[in-house]
């Protein structure tokens, strides 16, 4: 059977979930729910590690989808608004399983770091400082390195499918730095992706000279941005005054961290001065080391304003919009590809989106390899990932691990 028969078949296996028995629906949500909880658990270092363990396990082990598909459903989660690598999870889940599958595949990412943050939340409201462990990442952060690089390789391979591609990937690398520099980087980013999405399509369409028929629509992404900035400020801090200021972050926020807190420091504590500076900070660091989606800050945050309910309005708030729109989204993404200029434009898109991946790496590495022992381990996991194919969770906890021996030994 050839790759793509292989391809084909594997997609027929998706789409026919509708025929399922409800044993097999059962068993598709169990096998949801145990591969997103772990990589919840221990997936460490960001969207870029995320989406590299996503890569690692549904395509490389499991064998749920093609990798054109992943990176077809990574292309699309650039150009709507949210956190990418959940709404990622989330697309994969509404492609193995429904709209059960969508629910069980998000939750389950988002749960373990909801409740890491949720209990450091209570430890920091009671001692009013973050507990350090840099100790972990310090073994965590080459290990992280080591499988993103795999997953840019592994995608860049099906992404880059010809010069106009390539071109465009190297093109939106090109740009990484200056995105995250700017203030409203999200915005950039997008940007960035429409322009060469539309670069590609409009130049594959030009060399094959066909008569395509179809409707297009491009993501207005950049209106649904500026909007973020015109909420009005709340006068109390209730659990619902939180869940309303999340829901409203998780409707326009797109890009980094960096862009949660712009936007978090404009209207936390400038505006709405329901937080210190420092707070904020702290916030955001904690929504930093810990595993899983970087906007479980919100849980944080709510439980600073609010309490208990609050941390629980906070997540639902700034997550709530991605399921939704995924839902909306998902059901078009083949329909792109039937299309000749909607299949050019998501092939820049893709090319583009792991441009920016690999410029994230470069960012993410320089920050990672600060000695000699982190660059060994950075060796020796890439060393692991390529030739021996060794589980991402694996390596992850020994990086842990060695971070905890160091910091003992070194002190």
């Amino acid at each position: 059977m050839t790759q793509e028969a292989e391809d084909i078949q594997k997609e027929q296996e998706v789409l026919s979930y509708n025929v399922l028995t409800p044993r097999q629906q059962k068993q598709r949500l169990t096998e949801l729910a145990t591969v997103f909880f772990r990589l919840g658990t221990i997936a460490f270092g960001g969207p870029a590690a995320h989406i590299a363990m996503m890569d690692n396990e549904v395509v490389n082990r499991r064998q749920w989808m093609s990798r054109e598909k992943l990176l077809d459903l990574l292309g699309i989660t650039n150009l709507i608004p949210g956190p990418n690598s959940t709404e990622l999870a989330i697309h994969i889940g509404y492609e193995r399983a429904g709209w059960r599958g969508l629910l069980v595949a998000g939750s389950c990412f988002i749960l373990p770091a909801m409740l890491i943050v949720w209990a450091l939340a209570a430890i920091y409201a009671r001692y009013q400082t973050v507990p350090q462990v840099e100790w972990l990442l310090y073994g965590i952060k080459p290990v992280i390195i080591a499988i993103v690089i795999q997953a840019v390789w592994n995608l860049g391979k099906k992404a880059a499918k010809d010069v106009p591609t390539i071109i465009a990937g190297m093109a939106a690398m090109s740009t990484t730095g200056f995105a995250n520099a700017a203030y409203l980087a999200g915005l950039n980013e997008i940007l960035v992706l429409i322009l060469l999405g539309i670069a590609v399509m409009l130049l594959k369409n030009w060399q094959a000279r066909g008569h395509t028929s179809g409707a297009f629509l491009l993501p207005i992404s950049g209106i649904l941005a500026q909007v973020g900035s015109t909420t009005a400020a709340v006068t109390s801090v209730s659990w619902a005054s939180v869940f309303v200021f999340f829901l409203k972050i998780g409707c326009v926020l797109y890009g980094s961290g960096y862009v949660l807190l712009a936007f978090l420091q404009r209207d936390l504590v400038e505006r709405n001065q329901w937080l210190t500076s420092q707070q904020l900070l702290d916030a955001v660091a904690i929504g930093q080391f810990t595993p899983g989606p970087v906007f479980t800050t919100a849980t944080f945050i709510g439980y600073l304003l609010a309490g208990n309910a609050g941390a629980i309005a906070a997540t639902i708030g700034i997550f709530l919009p991605a399921f939704l729109l995924v839902w909306v989204v998902n059901p078009w993404v083949p329909k792109l590809r039937q299309s000749s200029w909607a299949s050019g434009f998501l092939d820049g898109v893709n090319a583009a989106s792991l441009g920016l991946m690999a410029g994230v790496t470069y960012t993410l590495g320089r920050a990672a390899l600060v000695d000699w022992l982190t660059i060994i381990v950075a060796i020796v996991s890439a060393i692991a990932v390529f030739k021996f194919k060794i589980n991402s969770a694996w390596l992850v906890l020994v990086g842990g691990a060695i971070g905890f021996v160091s910091h003992i030994l070194l002190g």
